[in-house]
């Protein structure tokens, strides 16, 4: 089984996830990450065996990443000004 999820930050919720999967004892469970923050002094509470990229603990938008419905249809991905969101 593979999990496949946009961003991961803190992990905790798809650990939880990945503990109930589990459970069902599954052949194999994997998680790949489009993007992973980086967030200065801590880690992810779980591993992704597959990580497309690594960014800055920042509101990222593009390739279907969005904010308040915009900026989805970028061909990149970008960092979001605080005073756009704030």
């Amino acid at each position: 089984m593979l999990i496949v999820e946009d961003i991961l930050d803190s992990g905790v919720t798809l650990k939880y996830l990945m503990k109930n999967l589990q459970s069902r004892k599954p052949a194999s469970l994997h998680v790949a990450a489009f993007l992973v923050k980086d967030i200065p002094g801590k880690h992810p509470a779980i591993d992704p065996r597959y990580v497309g990229a690594h960014v800055p603990d920042a509101f990222v938008v593009g390739y279907g990443l969005d904010y308040a419905e915009r900026y989805r249809n970028l061909p990149y991905i970008g960092i979001l000004k605080p005073e756009v969101y704030s």
